[in-house]
């Protein structure tokens, strides 16, 4: 891939995932960026986030004019944290959703359902 083709990403996380993020693409033998590729990647191609489950409602936020969970969720965070800008907004609204995500998954490792594939880029289901 050329220098034209590539583009850079920048996102907030807690220190903690940073850390664990760093250890996970050391022992993989991968750089950062190629490790969170790789997890972007699985996320996109095997995991299915049912929006209703996470107590955010639905993400639309059109409708009868009531708001949704989701709504109320951006309410309640500048309600309690001020102005926040956009990165900030989503981190605080959509951390429910990504500690869920990672207690599913680390739930069905744990079960032997599923396991951590990195020359497929991701997870993937354990045959039966």
């Amino acid at each position: 891939m050329s220098e034209e083709e590539r583009t850079s990403v920048k996102t907030y996380v807690p220190r903690w995932q940073k850390a664990e993020w760093v250890s996970d693409a050391e022992d993989l033998d991968m750089t950062q960026s190629e490790f969170v590729r790789a997890m972007v990647q699985a996320g996109r191609q095997n995991i299915q986030i049912n929006v209703e489950d996470t107590g955010s409602g639905p993400v639309d936020p059109g409708g009868d004019g009531g708001e949704t969970g989701l709504e109320e969720d951006v309410r309640s965070c500048l309600s309690s944290e001020g102005t926040l800008d956009w990165e900030e907004l989503l981190a605080a609204v959509t951390d429910d959703v990504e500690d869920q995500v990672e207690a599913a998954i680390q739930s069905l490792e744990d079960k032997g359902a599923v396991r951590y594939r990195p020359r497929e880029g991701g997870y993937t289901l354990v045959d039966e």
